[in-house]
């Protein structure tokens, strides 16, 4: 898209306000719906509608109506944001023309106040030529859903913070000025692409420091990853400038001998097609091995990585310095998070281990109180032979099915099955017929007392309700015979 600065005059505060807010509302939108951006702009009596008519006359703005009405900027408008940001910072004051065109960026010069000339890089990706950001760049990492103009953005402050961190170790590339947005202000280069020179006055000494070069950066632990003749910028006296830093990888990816050989190689066939200028090694067969000591083609497993690597100071991955410390301090608290989770297990454990104390007393005191409404049934009772064969023969049943009792526990349950005994014994004295019919008794009525023995626990843990509260939904004002059989069952 062209960039022209002329409708940049004409736009007022509100125009700006109402930009920014589309900017804003496509953070979490694809198409920024016409009301939500009425509502961060907040002009009054409806002024937001008739701005974006503006913009969008202005190609700031591209309207959708597809699924519902709303709006998102185009790279223009992003264009006329960052411009009128580093206008407001002083950086420059004037655009001037275009000096370079690239698959992924436009180049223009811009000019300060006092006249110095600068340079304007606007990062432009999705563009036809270059749709495998995602394959060919690691701006995205985990995520999977991305917005050109924020994967351009991610790309003009990864190449800033390149640029200045070489600037600063001493590598010719030129000065980083400022960086808002997807715009990258740097300062102008003197001088033409390497692709564009014909004849060179001392080429073995270009082609030296070209080589000393992508050795030099892989010492300071960053490979270039797209050491070409296009990216390599020469003056009148022969001194070399790289730029286009994106793409740069740290050394210790998983690629990075490939990288740099393929850097290495790239240089070798444009100086040998080019200046006719050729090595030992180019003489040689492919098939050999590049890492003798008599080669001199520089290898990657002979490079030796200095103590102050930049891979680790940016991160070599699209992330800041800030955003770096960060992840270091996440995956440290991860790590400790860890170590404290497999002691918090250990600690549950043994709270397990001692929380299976109180459910057993739970069941000895259901047991106790089960005991006690036997003997309470027992006084009660006018006919003592009869109901003490049915209850209390049953509750010495369900001790048997308990297993031994220990402790004060055991001494607690003494009584009634002394009880039980002498009950027993006079039952056998009576009649032996009786025996076996109370036995049948006793065990249908053990089975009833551990099954109401369990839902009370299992009520008590909350892990079902009791049976009184279920199904009562069903049988509301019926009188069909569930609800007589659950009354008859409630009152037992």
């Amino acid at each position: 898209m062209k960039l022209d600065v002329n409708a940049l005059r004409y736009l007022t505060k509100d125009d700006f306000r109402v930009l920014t807010a589309v900017e804003m509302g496509m953070r979490n939108h694809e198409i920024v719906p016409a009301e939500l951006v009425d509502r961060i702009a907040g002009l009054k009596h409806g002024g937001t509608y008739k701005v974006l008519r503006n913009l969008l006359k202005n190609k700031l703005v591209h309207h959708d109506a597809t699924k519902y009405d709303g709006y998102r900027l185009t790279y223009l408008g992003y264009d006329f944001l960052a411009i009128k940001t580093l206008v407001n910072r002083g950086v420059f004051a004037s655009v001037g023309r275009q000096i370079g065109v690239g698959k992924e960026s436009d180049i223009f010069e811009v000019a300060t106040e006092d006249g110095t000339v600068l340079a304007m890089k606007l990062h432009r990706l999705g563009r036809t030529s270059f749709r495998a950001v995602k394959s060919k760049r690691d701006y995205l990492r985990h995520r999977r859903s991305f917005n050109w103009l924020y994967l351009s953005r991610l790309a003009a402050l990864k190449e800033f913070a390149f640029m200045k961190a070489l600037g600063d170790h001493g590598f010719p590339v030129p000065t980083a000025v400022d960086c808002n947005r997807h715009c990258v202000i740097m300062s102008l280069v003197q001088g033409y692409p390497l692709v564009q020179v014909k004849e060179l006055q001392n080429p073995d000494d270009v082609f030296d420091t070209i080589l000393g070069l992508i050795v030099r950066l892989a010492e300071h632990g960053l490979i270039h990853c797209d050491f070409n003749e296009f990216n390599i910028m020469i003056d009148d006296d022969e001194k070399i400038t790289v730029i286009d830093f994106p793409q740069m990888v740290s050394v210790s990816h998983r690629n990075a001998q490939m990288f740099f050989d393929r850097d290495i190689e790239c240089i070798y066939k444009f100086f040998n097609k080019r200046f006719n200028l050729k090595s030992e090694n180019n003489e040689e067969q492919e098939g050999s091995d590049s890492d003798d000591e008599g080669n001199s083609r520089p290898s990657f497993l002979s490079v030796k990585k200095a103590a102050g690597s930049l891979d680790k100071e940016l991160a070599a991955s699209g992330f800041t310095r800030k955003e770096q410390v960060d992840m270091e301090k996440y995956v440290e608290e991860d790590a400790e998070g860890q170590h404290s989770s497999s002691d918090d297990d250990d600690d549950d454990e043994e709270e397990e281990v001692g929380d299976a104390v109180p459910i057993d007393s739970l069941k000895i005191d259901q047991d106790r109180s089960g005991e006690l409404d036997c003997n309470l049934a027992s006084r009660n009772s006018g006919e003592p032979g009869t109901f003490s064969e049915e209850h209390g023969t049953s509750c010495s049943g369900e001790n048997r099915l308990e297993g031994p009792p220990s402790g004060s526990n055991g001494d607690a349950k003494e009584p009634v099955e002394s009880e039980s005994k002498t009950l027993s014994q006079a039952d056998d004295d009576n009649s032996s017929d009786d025996d076996d019919d109370d036995d049948e008794e006793d065990a249908e009525l053990t089975k009833k007392l551990n099954k109401e023995r369990k839902k009370a626990i299992a009520a008590a843990h909350g892990r079902r309700r009791p049976v009184s509260s279920r199904n009562t939904y069903k049988d509301k004002g019926k009188g069909t015979m569930n609800s007589k059989i659950q009354r008859q069952a409630c009152k037992w």
